[in-house]
C-alpha cells in the first residue's frame, strides 16, 4: 500500500455537509459525483496528500443509508492507494482477508476498487484503490 488515499465520512445532507467541511479544512471542496452504482453521491476535498471523501445516500436501501441507521454520521472507511489493485487483493486474500468483491470495481474519482470486510480488518471498513488506467 501506498499511502492512505481518502477517508470516507457518511453524512446525512451534503449540501449542510460541504460548507461546513470547506471551513474546517480550510479548502474548497473541488469535486461532487454521483456514483449510482454504490447509491451515493460524493463531494472530495485535497488535504495534503491525501483527501476527504463526503458520502450522501441516493436512496434508503443504499450502503451509505444503512450506516447511518447503524451508526450515525461518521468515518465509513479508510482507503489505501494501491499500485496494482489486482496483485494487492490476491495478496490480501491469500493471506485470510475477505474480499467484498471479487473483482475491481469503477468507483468515485477515477478510480478502481475494492472493500475488505472490517470483520477481518478490527471493524475497520478498508477500500483497496488505484487509478482506472493501472
Amino acid at each position: 500500500m501506498q499511502r492512505i488515499e481518502h477517508i470516507g465520512i457518511a453524512v446525512k445532507d451534503l449540501t449542510a455537509s460541504i460548507p461546513l467541511f470547506e471551513q474546517l479544512l480550510n479548502t474548497p471542496c473541488y469535486k461532487t459525483e454521483q456514483v449510482e452504482r454504490e447509491g451515493v453521491d460524493t463531494a472530495f476535498f485535497q488535504t495534503g496528500e491525501s483527501k476527504i471523501e463526503l458520502l450522501q445516500a441516493r436512496h434508503e436501501d443504499s450502503p451509505i443509508s444503512k450506516f447511518i441507521a447503524r451508526k450515525g454520521e461518521g468515518i465509513h472507511h479508510i482507503a489505501f492507494a494501491v499500485e496494482n489493485i489486482e496483485a494487492e487483493m490476491r495478496r490480501l486474500e491469500a493471506l485470510g482477508f475477505e474480499l467484498l468483491s471479487e473483482s475491481p470495481k469503477p468507483g468515485a474519482d477515477g478510480k478502481r476498487i475494492c472493500f475488505l470486510h472490517p470483520k477481518g480488518t478490527n471493524g475497520v471498513l478498508v477500500e483497496l484503490c488505484a487509478d482506472e488506467n493501472t
